[in-house]
This record gives C-alpha cells, sequence and structure tokens, in this order.
C-alpha cells in the first residue's frame, strides 16, 4: 500500500504549521512572479475575475444641459489552479537533526517551487488552460552597439518603457536574471561612467531600474539565440492565486518512483536476441531502505490582463 497522506508517520512533529508557513513565505520571497504581481485566494476549481478594458468616460457639459451617459466596458478572465510538485527523500540519519532538516527545506525546497512557476509564466508551455505565460511578447534588446553609442543599453530600456506604453500599458516593475543584472551594471556613459554607479558603489543589487522595482529570479534566464535575460511590463494587471498555501506532506512508508532505467528486452522471444529497450520505473521502498520522503505541493494560477504590456529582455544587440 502506497501512503503519501498527511496522516503518514511523523508528519506533524516533524514538519509543524509554522515550517510550513516559513516555506511558503520563502517561495513567495524567491519567485519574482509572486513579487511584482498581485495575490488573490483561489478556490480549487478556479474562478472568473472581472477585468476593466475601458474606462467611463467624462466629458464637459453645458449649464442646464443634460449629463453625458458613459459606461465602463468589463471582460472576464478564468483562472484555473495546477499543481506544483517537489519530493525529495532523505536519509532518517539526516533526520537526527531536526533543525537541520528544517534549514534545509527552507534554502532548497522553497526555490524548486518558485523557480519552476517564474520559468513557467515567463515560458511558452502552459500547464493547461486559463493560466497566462508571457514568454510571447515583444522582444527589446539590451546589448549596446558596438560602434553607435546612441544604440546603448540605457536606449533599451526605454524602448522597453515605450513598447509597453504603446499598448495601452504602464511598465512597473522589471524581473531581471543575474545575466540582466551583470549586462546592467557592465554599462557606461561616453565618459565610461557606470550608469548605475550608486549600485556598483554600495555593492549591491540593482533595487530600481528607471524608477521600478526589480526582482532576481533564476526562473527567468533561457538560453538561445539570443538569451532571454528578463522580462518587465505592467505588473498590476498580473495576477497569481494559491489554493490553501502550500501542503508538506512526509512519509517513511510509502515506495517511490526515483526515475526510470532502460532495459533491453526480446520483443521476439523466439530469436532469442535483445531487439528492443523499455523504461522500467525506479522503485524506492522508503521503510525498506531507512529513508523518509518530504513532498511539497503548491496550487497556483496566474493570468495577465494582455501579454502585449510585456516585454522580453535579451542580451542582444541594440540595432
Amino acid at each position: 500500500m502506497v501512503d503519501l497522506s498527511r496522516g503518514s508517520a511523523n508528519a506533524a512533529d516533524l514538519l509543524p504549521k509554522e515550517i510550513s508557513d516559513e516555506i511558503w513565505a520563502a517561495v513567495q520571497e524567491a519567485s519574482a512572479v509572486m513579487a511584482l504581481s498581485r495575490q488573490i485566494s483561489l478556490p480549487g476549481p478556479g474562478l472568473t475575475i472581472p477585468v476593466i478594458t475601458g474606462d467611463a468616460a467624462a466629458d464637459w457639459t453645458a449649464e442646464t444641459a443634460h449629463a453625458k451617459v458613459s459606461r465602463a466596458t468589463l471582460d472576464k478572465k478564468l483562472m484555473t489552479p495546477y499543481k506544483l510538485t517537489v519530493l525529495e527523500p532523505f536519509s532518517k540519519e539526516f533526520r537526527r537533526d531536526l533543525p537541520g532538516v528544517y534549514a534545509e527545506l527552507a534554502r532548497r525546497l522553497p526555490n524548486a517551487i518558485a523557480k519552476k512557476f517564474d520559468a513557467t509564466v515567463f515560458g511558452s508551455s502552459a500547464p493547461g488552460s486559463n493560466f497566462d505565460v508571457i514568454g510571447g511578447a515583444t522582444a527589446v534588446a539590451l546589448a549596446p552597439h558596438a560602434s553607435d553609442v546612441k544604440k546603448n543599453t540605457y536606449a533599451g530600456l526605454v524602448s522597453a518603457i515605450t513598447t509597453v506604453a504603446g499598448n495601452d500599458g504602464s511598465l512597473d516593475g522589471w524581473a531581471l536574471s543575474s545575466a540582466a543584472k551583470g549586462l546592467l551594471l557592465g554599462q557606461v556613459d561616453t565618459t565610461g561612467r557606470p550608469l548605475l554607479l550608486d549600485s556598483i558603489i554600495n555593492g549591491s543589487a540593482v533595487p530600481q531600474l528607471m524608477g521600478e522595482r526589480v526582482a532576481y529570479t533564476k526562473g527567468v534566464y533561457a538560453s538561445g539565440t539570443p538569451n532571454t535575460v528578463g522580462f518587465a511590463g505592467e505588473w498590476a494587471s498580473a495576477v497569481y492565486g494559491i489554493v490553501n498555501g502550500i501542503e508538506i506532506e512526509v512519509s517513511d512508508q510509502a515506495t517511490i518512483i526515483d526515475g526510470t532505467t532502460e532495459l533491453e528486452v526480446d520483443v521476439t522471444p523466439s530469436s532469442g536476441t535483445a531487439t528492443g529497450t523499455v523504461d522500467v520505473p525506479n522503485v524506492v521502498s522508503l521503510w525498506g531502505t531507512g529513508m523518509f520522503a518530504i513532498k511539497v505541493t503548491a496550487e497556483i494560477g496566474f493570468v495577465v490582463r494582455n501579454v502585449n504590456r510585456f516585454v522580453k529582455l535579451t542580451d542582444a544587440t541594440r540595432a
């Protein structure tokens, strides 16, 4: 019998609620999407979110004349939650030092959830319907031109703002990778003075860019030609929802599948030779091996009002 329920042995003692809350807080801190977007509570079946697509318009009215009638226009977006999980086995010897387990969880597992969530949002493949991704946003190059000083990184940042504005949006945040940070800190003006001098002097990250907040995430980087190093846009129109926070399940009685092994098989018994391969699950008995496993689950949804209010930042050379 496979037992992965929350009633598994030692679950309550190993991971009390305050530890689960601490892990969820760490997920939110590690995710650029969560740091920049607005959070809502999301029921399991999903949610219909009203979206204002146009505002009522005022007009000048002459004395005794009837006021102009105007109405806002509305649309709706559906948000559906999808399950994001990570399952990690440990030896029971590792559990002897409980503070060490907690510290390891707080350091590692939240980053796995946050990185995958961010990579999905910034990618082109959603886990299902009613979950928005912004990987198809307009690309803006940031690397400076080798000989034309007007085609510099600063011009690229301005281009990001104007591109968002051209789609009736207002850029209010930047999600950057470490590669983008390095690119920005390396830029200088025509006299050789760093564009982001304050950040270099203080030895800190770039907290603001063009007056707007910055969040860092490994999930935003995607290798390619060119590489994707960040995203920017109207985060006020982006919403993520979670169902019941984060769930932590622990078991030392379960059987888990740890990948697969490719085996040769004889698909024609009469020949007596192996002529094909099959993938066989690697089944591990936690009880039999003296191990336990921790499964972290978060049900998350994400939608944006309009993907055109975002831009994709690349390390391509400004043209």
